[in-house]
């Protein structure tokens, strides 16, 4: 495997608490001997962060939109139980 893929695979790693995780002394050991580490680490961090963002809020788009699907609007319910 490439180096670079390699390295971001033990970021992933580290940072999704995965299987070929190091121990973590010897995780904060390899980020004090390379500075790059640490940031690459920090921006695959940042990164994730704003994947899981982005997911949650498609996802709460997606449930408004079925629920007004399913239910329609509150305005439309209103004139349903008060008919003008």
């Amino acid at each position: 495997m490439r180096p670079e893929l390699e390295r971001l695979r033990l970021i992933e790693q580290q940072l999704l608490n995965g299987p070929a995780a190091l121990p973590a002394e010897d995780w904060r050991l390899r980020q004090l001997l390379d500075g790059e580490l640490a940031a690459d680490a920090a921006a695959q961090q940042q990164l994730y962060h704003g994947l899981r963002r982005a997911g949650r809020r498609q996802l709460g788009q997606e449930l408004r939109q079925i629920h007004a699907r399913l239910y329609g609007s509150w305005w439309a319910r209103l004139r349903r139980c008060w008919p003008l």
